[in-house]
């Protein structure tokens, strides 16, 4: 189609929406005066000098004005929900999409990418591509991953369903060419979560540049609070705060003043950003995505149940397959409460929680998109878990708690040992973190995954332990969050206490069969460790001793890693799981009734 034939198309099409135009149009300005009215209660009621202190609430009006604002409601048919895009975030190899209403699960979408020009014309060179995938985010909203915008098409990407068409002729056209100019935040350089934590909110951030390990002086940094989606202007900012602790990527700021003194909940669904002290104007806040979030709202225990004694939280990707075995073995040794962080997993892990919630193991799924930032998703994580349990474990699916037998003459611990080991210290005026060593286990001569699990299959492994995995007490770490993974700051006053090995170990299953461990080599979540393909820090514990930036599978790999056979957790799993008549275990038994079923 030339341009003569689409102005003509556009001129047939503008007699036809006038009369709508007028209705947007003058809806508009009413919602803009509602909104001009909100920002004046909330800039009085945040100033000191002002008598005047009302209190804002936030009604299921105000709840739906960006949806209003921003989405055409005029050409959704009432057929189903519209795609309200809230935020776009460029990350490495796609483009983020966070819709601020839940699409259905599995639903087929369409990414639209328009050209970056911005002469009306070219609206029409539009590039139409299915996207990746999209899922739940949080409790109410969703998330859909598209690839990455071709050069010269726009990152300000618009969804749709298939056959659906993008409405031209009225008030979208301006709409969309303003998009066009909008700057989307690339990763690396945004403020990505935000949580409250009674009177402040800890902000999840790329971009501060603060090293590993260390705490900073807050005074560097203010947080800056918004109603508007668009963060572009400076004026769209309503408080500044100060910051009360920072470090790595955690900066935990004071709510604003109005809030803190009537319900601090008001601050669920505000906007939030961060900037440092020398640059402390809002227009030179990082570029945010991130609103406050509020937990205590979400998955709480009924009144007078109290918290879980010991919960369990873990980041992974694409393990469904081990997820199982790894729940329902700490299940029987205690864990009552399950946070799965899923770091972008296409392996049908919501099917896998699903079935361990038929079969009460208390488990969620918990979407956790964002690139590299493990030590700020389990600082994330301890937040949400602090108001359900005393207690809780940060390890991986491929790490088991194992009570060794003393020589024989101690019987083997029994169910809920585990958490009677970590009990023991609930009422300790000083202890706040159960420390247990590793010992790392190699493919043991295997060359494919066992089918028992990994429990059965591995059984041979280094004789010294590594490194060490912790329960800790949410309500007792440090401000800042601070945490390298394995265990957390915690506050002044509080220590860790060690497990003899004699008592319990980690049997941590650290290097697999080829086909399993190659995996490591695409994907490292943590922040601060180093991708295996990079050509440096190759001396890193967390690298696989005698690889190199490939994976290629040395000749010997499958007897690697082997001073020690020890079947002491294997003799343990099939002595007290394995079903008398047919021989399989809880996690092989659940996998073939599903296979039955379908």
């Amino acid at each position: 189609m030339d341009a003569d034939q689409r102005r003509k198309r556009k001129r047939a099409n503008h007699g036809g929406t006038t009369s709508a135009l007028k209705l947007i149009l003058s809806f508009r300005s009413l919602t803009l005066g509602i909104i001009l009215f909100l920002f004046t209660l909330f800039y009085f009621s945040g100033s000191d000098r002002s008598p005047f202190r009302p209190v804002l609430r936030a009604s299921g009006f105000t709840r739906v004005l960006p949806v209003l604002l921003t989405q055409d409601y005029f050409g959704g048919g009432g057929k189903s929900l519209p795609l309200v895009i809230e935020s776009r975030v460029l990350l490495p190899d796609h483009l983020l999409l966070v819709l601020s209403n839940r699409v259905r699960r599995g639903e087929s979408l369409e990414c639209v990418y328009y050209h970056q020009l911005g002469d009306a014309d070219l609206l029409d060179e539009m590039l139409v591509k299915l996207a990746i995938s999209a899922d739940d985010y949080q409790e109410s909203k969703s998330i859909v991953r598209c690839e990455l915008p071709p050069v010269n098409y726009s990152a300000a990407v618009d969804l749709r369903r298939p056959g659906g068409e993008v409405v031209e002729g009225n008030w979208m056209a301006s709409s969309r060419r303003a998009a066009n100019q909008t700057a989307v935040p690339e990763w690396g350089k945004v403020v990505y979560e935000a949580i409250l934590d009674w009177n402040t909110v800890v902000v999840l951030a790329k971009g501060l540049n603060l090293k590993p390990r260390r705490e900073v002086d807050p005074a560097e940094f203010r947080c800056h609070f918004s109603l508007s989606n668009n963060l572009s202007r400076e004026e769209s900012f309503v408080f500044t705060t100060e910051a009360t602790a920072a470090a790595q990527e955690v900066v935990r700021c004071l709510l604003p003043r109005s809030i803190r003194k009537n319900n601090t909940a008001l601050a669920e669904g505000i906007r939030v950003t961060v900037s440092r002290v020398e640059d402390s104007s809002a227009s030179q806040a990082l570029p945010s995505v991130a609103k406050v979030y509020n937990p205590k709202s979400h998955g709480m225990r009924g009144e007078g149940e109290g918290k879980y004694e010991l919960c369990a939280c873990t980041m992974l990707w694409n393990q469904a397959s081990v997820l199982k075995e790894w729940v329902m073995y700490h299940s029987w040794l205690g864990v009552e409460r399950w946070f799965i962080y899923d770091n972008n997993s296409d392996d049908g892990l919501q099917d896998v929680a699903d079935e361990l919630n038929t079969r009460n193991h208390n488990v969620s799924r918990h979407v956790w998109p964002w690139i590299k930032a493990q030590e700020a998703g389990f600082s994330h994580c301890a937040l949400r878990a602090k108001y359900e349990c005393k207690w809780v474990g940060f390890f991986d699916v491929d790490e088991f708690f194992y009570f060794p037998r003393y020589s024989g003459q101690t019987p083997l611990p029994g169910q809920n040992s585990l958490r009677a080991m970590v009990s023991n210290y609930t009422d300790s005026p000083t202890i706040a973190e159960v420390r247990t060593m590793c010992h790392s286990f190699g493919p043991s001569g295997l060359t494919e995954p066992p089918k028992q699990g990994v429990t059965v299959g591995y059984t041979c492994r280094l004789q010294a332990p590594e490194r060490h995995k912790s329960f800790v007490r949410p309500d007792l770490l440090d401000m800042t969050l601070l945490n390298i993974v394995h265990h957390f700051k915690l506050r002044e006053g509080y220590k860790s206490t060690n497990v003899a090995e004699g008592t319990a170990v980690i049997n941590h299953y650290k290097y697999q069969v080829w086909d399993t461990f190659k995996a490591k080599f695409f994907r490292r979540v943590s922040t601060y460790v180093t991708n295996w393909q990079d050509d440096h820090n190759k001396g890193s514990k967390d690298r696989a001793p005698g690889l190199g930036t490939e994976a290629v599978e040395p000749p010997d790999w499958r007897l690697r890693f082997c001073e020690v056979w020890d079947t002491g957790l294997k003799d343990f799993v099939l002595g007290s799981f394995a079903d008398v008549a047919t021989g399989l275990l809880p996690w092989e038994r659940s996998s073939s009734s599903s296979a039955r079923r379908r």
